[in-house]
């Protein structure tokens, strides 16, 4: 009981709420995603219990709000990348690994960089301190239960952001899309295990940490 009251009382004065990623909207959502397409349909099946997690947060934001009243709000950001990005040469997303790819295409001197796939997927990218600033904005000036989304309202195709690419690293090399393959596989059932046993940490942190916190 005690540890709930601290927690509306954080809530409260914070002025604060939870931030969810946008893989918590269904595999096959309309594009451009709307906040009101979250549960409306199957879930992309290898992310889902992450998926799950993340939209049970968004509906405790609700709860709170209506039980407590708490002036707590909840945001969806859309892809983010900054320069403490994580830029592991298969475990990053988009942005990092290109980055690394056309870095070290200049420092080896490499005519071209693959990118796997067709290229053709699109994706919408914030700078994180844009994001840092629309939270500031929202938590000033919005005080609402539905969800927000944060984005530029703009997407861009893989292959058309991986020629934007080496102006960014200034190097010479050209990106080349290059089709799935079984390595190509691996590599990515491997970001899957990585991803799921990090996920796994987090949870047991957060449950020791649950445990360990004072009443």
């Amino acid at each position: 009981m005690a540890k709930k009251k601290r927690g509306y009382a954080l809530v409260r004065r914070l002025r604060t709420g939870p931030i969810w990623p946008s893989i918590c909207y269904p595999k096959l959502a309309a594009q451009p995603l709307r906040e009101d397409s979250v549960l409306s349909g199957p879930l992309e099946p290898t992310n889902e219990p992450y998926a799950i997690a993340k939209i049970a947060g968004i509906k405790m934001a609700e709860a709170y709000r209506s039980q407590y009243g708490s002036d707590f709000i909840s945001v969806m950001p859309t892809n983010l990348y900054d320069p403490g990005d994580n830029y592991h040469p298969e475990l990053s997303h988009v942005v990092a690994v290109l980055v690394r790819r056309f870095h070290e295409a200049k420092l080896s001197g490499a005519k071209t960089v693959a990118v796997w796939g067709t290229g053709t997927p699109r994706r919408e990218f914030l700078y994180v301190d844009d994001m840092a600033g629309a939270c500031v904005h929202l938590m000033k000036t919005y005080s609402g239960r539905d969800l927000i989304n944060i984005g530029t309202g703009e997407d861009i195709a893989i292959a058309e952001f991986a020629r934007w690419s080496p102006r960014s690293s200034a190097t010479a090399a050209r990106s080349v899309t290059t089709p799935w393959s079984g390595r190509h596989a691996a590599q990515a059932a491997r970001y899957h295990e990585a991803r799921q046993a990090r996920l796994a940490r987090r949870r047991r942190f957060r449950m020791a940490y649950a445990y360990l916190a004072p009443s």
